[in-house]
């Protein structure tokens, strides 16, 4: 009886890590074709998800109250995106192009564009130095921006970059270096590394997502299909690993229910917990070909999935609800 029912349990919870806790609220069809869609940011001040619909070489700009597209700006090769409500700035990588542009979110319009290395591709913001900081993922460097959209340094990483984050306690910049199995951490001040951080049990590090208040930080390997949890608090020590989908590359984190969304190219996501200074896996599923970026509203708690072929023949964005 006790084997029994120790078998039971064993089996529900495989079958809760193997599904989703999450419904679908609604599949928005968007405008262009069925291709690839890389980073997104949400910006609260306008109710405006921007898009990064790669492929097609279109930024989207997405209302997520009405629910449509708005706008449509052509960005060669489109990559990172990143909102900057404070200053009404959205800033866009054109990798086709080797440039950074410089958006006003309130008007759309660009405002500049400036060479940004060999493959511009994720981004970061420094508000206290007002510095955007773009990963040159070919080109081994950080390359550093005024808020005003002019290039103005490098970091040399020694590496393929892989994406950028700051946190906003340290006031540090976080740098994958993916060919090192490393992470850079820098002073944005100065422009220079300050600290080297060894991954063990991480092949290929990628995607990144800070929780700034709780002192965590979470890496996502996409040689191994692991999900690092690195304590901010102690030197970036590994306190926890996880499984994911194969390739994971785009990460969300819901800082008011802790929540954290893994999506991976295998078209897998995962969804985890933090509890304490740790993650508990909620579930893992295949959501779609090529779910491979995911974006949160922290606000409603709504969850947007970019995908280049939904439920019909056409893009579409799935919006899901924990």
């Amino acid at each position: 009886m006790i084997s029994g029912l120790v078998a039971m349990v064993a089996w529900a919870s495989a079958q809760r890590t193997a599904s989703l806790p999450l419904t679908l609220v609604s599949n928005v069809p968007l405008p262009g074709p069925t291709n690839r869609f890389d980073y997104a940011s949400l910006d609260p001040s306008t109710n405006r998800l921007y898009l990064a619909h790669m492929d097609a070489g279109e930024l989207l700009a997405f209302d997520v109250r009405r629910r449509r597209v708005v706008k449509r700006t052509s960005v060669p090769g489109v990559h990172g995106v990143i909102s900057v409500p404070a200053i009404h700035r959205v800033y866009v990588t054109a990798t086709d192009d080797h440039a950074l542009l410089t958006l006003d979110s309130r008007s759309g319009r660009v405002l500049r564009t400036a060479p940004a290395g060999e493959y511009p591709d994720g981004l970061a913001y420094d508000p206290t130095n007002r510095k955007v900081f773009v990963s040159d993922e070919s080109g081994g460097v950080d390359s550093v921006f005024s808020a005003a959209g002019r290039r103005i340094g490098t970091v040399p990483l020694g590496g393929e970059a892989g994406n950028t984050k700051y946190d906003d306690v340290s006031g540090r910049i976080i740098v994958a270096v993916q060919t090192r199995n490393q992470l850079a951490v820098v002073n944005p001040h100065s422009n220079k590394i300050v600290q080297r951080v060894n991954l063990r049990g991480c092949d290929h590090p990628h995607g990144l997502q800070v929780d700034s208040r709780h002192r965590l930080l979470f890496v996502a390997c996409d040689g191994n299909a692991r999900l690092l949890t690195l304590d901010l608090k102690h030197g970036m020590q590994r306190i926890g690993i996880a499984t994911v989908g194969e390739s994971p590359d785009v990460l969300a984190f819901d800082p008011t229910r802790r929540l954290l969304y893994v999506a991976a190219e295998s078209g897998d996501v995962a969804m985890f917990a933090e509890h304490g200074r740790r993650l508990v896996k909620l579930g893992q599923a295949k959501l779609a070909d090529n779910a491979h970026t995911v974006a949160v509203d922290p606000r409603t708690h709504l969850v947007y999935f970019p995908l280049e072929q939904g439920s019909g023949e056409r893009p579409e964005l799935r919006i899901m609800a924990p």
